[in-house]
């Protein structure tokens, strides 16, 4: 029998902006410390913060669950592709790229976790999803052609966003079926952890970078630890108990806009009346996307 969709509710809703706001605000705070650290030992700086922070949030909850064999790899994956890999290639490609471009180039992730959802958890391709990922998936081009101001991208920037971007996908895919039993939180925490220890091999690098990085960077890492990563994660982990991975990856295509609108008064990143048209062209393809 078909699983029957129902419209989500608010606590849902809010779920979903508290993560791409916080998500857009990621890609900014990682371009304003980019110059103090490297890509790997902000990763762990950025994980072990949001590590100790949820696990503190589950110690108070107690909402542990044992998790069985299965759950265990499903979370590791996670850990490891979501949370390390694409932190990793996320960071190195910022060092390159401009926040803009950065969101634009890995929110084709959505478009692929549609289609791995559509493989793997039986999600199937309903043709609003296809429209909407196809109409938004246009607009994130036009911000990032504006992003760019005409200049081409540096060739491995890009290439570690499309990494990023595939990573994104496969973690979902991975924690979709972790979620149907374990608690949001206890998935969000165990795969920070996870992804933590999978970038230890950058300790040294991120005590000499503590050591010589102005207080304000340091402030930076503890936001991506806090906000994008412990709450953010854990607000989207909720929402994926509620909404196909298809439908809940599209509505990150509002990520990139809100990006471009962050990134203006703080890093100095004007942007041009073209982003502004594509962010219209991707709230579009996000209403496309929910119809029935």
């Amino acid at each position: 029998m078909p699983e029957i969709r129902v419209r989500p509710s608010l606590a849902v809703l809010a779920a979903v902006v508290t993560t791409v706001v916080a998500w857009a605000s990621a890609f900014v705070a990682i371009r304003a410390v980019h110059a103090h650290f490297g890509a790997g030992p902000l990763a762990l700086g950025r994980l072990a913060t949001g590590a100790v922070a949820l696990t503190v949030a589950l110690l108070v909850t107690r909402g542990w669950v044992r998790p069985t064999a299965r759950e265990w790899a499903l979370v590791t994956g996670v850990g490891v592709v979501w949370f390390g890999v694409y932190n990793v290639a996320l960071n190195a490609a910022e060092q390159r790229l401009d926040a803009g471009t950065s969101a634009m180039l890995v929110n084709v992730g959505p478009i692929l976790i549609a289609i791995l959802a559509g493989l793997f958890l039986r999600e199937g391709f309903p043709r609003s999803l296809l429209t909407g990922a196809g109409v938004a998936f246009c607009g994130v081009l036009l911000i990032g052609f504006a992003g760019r101001g005409g200049s081409a991208a540096d060739p491995l920037g890009v290439a570690l966003c499309l990494i990023s971007a595939a990573a994104w996908a496969v973690g979902v895919t991975l924690q979709k079926p972790a979620l149907r039993r374990l608690p949001a939180l206890q998935v969000t925490q165990m795969s920070c952890v996870v992804g933590m220890i999978a970038t230890l091999p950058f300790t040294g690098g991120l005590i000499g970078d503590l050591r010589s990085a102005p207080a304000g960077s340091i402030a930076g890492v503890v936001y991506l630890g806090l906000v994008p990563t412990a709450l953010a994660f854990g607000t989207w982990a909720y929402a994926l108990t509620h909404m196909n991975a298809g439908r809940l990856g599209v509505t990150t295509y509002l990520v990139p806009p809100l990006t471009i609108l962050l990134a203006w008064p703080v890093l100095s990143e004007t942007p041009h009346l073209l982003a502004v048209a594509g962010g219209a062209v991707a709230l579009l393809g996000v209403a496309l996307s929910r119809r029935r």
